[in-house]
């Protein structure tokens, strides 16, 4: 039997330059947008069939010429034969082309960038949230291609609204498994913690701010080719509606705790990214990011505070993005939440890395730092 590789899976994207017996050449392609001078490519998801018996070299020929190279240095690529289970496979990468090895031992295997969330899954997500305390789906409009845009409202009505998004780059479906295990702690009637936020707490929570991204397999853009964390200063409906519709319904609701959930390509650690740039930042927000962090340290020795971006990384756009014109404009703890591609250097895992289950497992840790810092705003 031949091998054979196919892009048509969930959020799929690969280019085949050619099959060599047991070698494929790959290129990771662009994402998939209406704008011709978009070229964000780092994202693959794709399925090669034929594979029992072989021991697969996967060749991606195009790599030192993606968006961020600097994410390939100690990454490992994610495999798996039942699309539930994903595990890493031996990774090189020689400054210009990544070649990944596996030993095959079934016909059908799965790769990626990183563990997929597929779009079914999305909507079960959507679906489950609505049996919790006082919930509501938030219908946010349409996207450029015509999906549904949703959010949902959990916890007391006239509770303190705290905003929690994933998902404005699409390939960075770490955030939207992280998440997934916030909203089921959430809705764990058994908890304690999950009830006492409830009682006090309006969420309005976005599991994926990027829909269209993520259905075409993209990594940062969405159908238009806007980098979405780069349009909250002014966002429009031609480039950017899902930007515009949450920031008006934010508007509408106030804010007093707000989280943008990411990944990174290059960082093998979990950290925050927060305000201290804006001449507006206030002694009040560095207590009560300093709360937080201080408390999420000792409810997951995931998250640490050592290694992150520098405080000046983002200061000549910086209201262009989510986290810093929230914290401008509602004065609240606002931050960026980052995640690894690669896997967490202080607590690694050779089989897995970072992945799905752990970021969960974050998302679900997360609640009590969010207490902390709403019990005190």
């Amino acid at each position: 039997m031949s091998v054979r590789v196919s892009s048509m899976v969930d959020a799929g994207a690969i280019e085949v330059a050619g099959i060599d017996g047991d070698r494929l050449h790959l290129r990771i392609r662009a994402d998939l947008t209406t704008d011709q001078t978009c070229d964000f490519r780092q994202w693959f998801h794709f399925r090669v069939q034929g594979a029992a018996g072989r021991r697969l070299t996967l060749l991606f020929t195009n790599a030192g010429a993606c968006t961020y190279p600097g994410g390939w240095p100690g990454y490992r690529v994610c495999a798996s034969i039942d699309t539930e289970h994903w595990f890493r496979i031996d990774t090189d990468y020689d400054g210009a082309v990544m070649a990944a090895t596996v030993q095959c031992e079934h016909d059908s295997i799965w790769f990626a960038y990183f563990e997929p969330y597929p779009w079914q899954r999305h909507l079960a997500l959507l679906g489950h949230a609505q049996g919790g305390r006082d919930a509501r789906s938030l219908d946010l409009g349409g996207t450029l291609d015509g999906r549904d845009f949703n959010g949902i409202a959990i916890g007391n009505p006239h509770g303190k609204p705290a905003w929690i998004i994933a998902r404005q780059h699409p390939g960075e479906t770490m955030a939207e498994w992280f998440v997934e295990g916030m909203i089921e702690r959430l809705l764990d009637v058994n908890d304690s913690l999950a009830r006492t936020l409830l009682d006090h707490v309006r969420f309005y929570i976005v599991p994926n701010m990027n829909p269209d991204g993520s259905v075409r397999g993209n990594l940062r853009a969405n159908g238009a080719g806007a980098n979405l964390n780069r349009e909250w200063m002014n966002p429009s409906r031609e480039r950017s509606p899902e930007v515009l519709a949450v920031r008006e319904r934010m508007l509408a609701t106030g804010c007093e705790f707000f989280l943008d959930v990411h990944g990174d390509e290059a960082l093998p650690y979990v950290f925050v990214a927060g305000s201290e740039m804006l001449p507006s930042y206030t002694e009040h927000q560095g207590q009560l990011q300093k709360r937080f962090c201080d408390q999420f340290k000792l409810a997951s020795p995931d998250f640490q505070t050592e290694h992150g971006y520098d405080p000046g990384k983002y200061s000549q756009d910086a209201l262009k993005l989510a986290s810093k014109w929230v914290g401008h404009e509602f004065g609240c703890l606002s931050l960026t939440l980052e995640m690894p591609f690669k896997d967490n250097n202080n607590l690694p895992n050779a089989q897995v890395g970072w992945n799905g289950a752990r970021s969960k497992a974050l998302g679900r840790a997360a609640l009590a730092p969010m207490w902390a810092v709403l019990s005190k705003s």
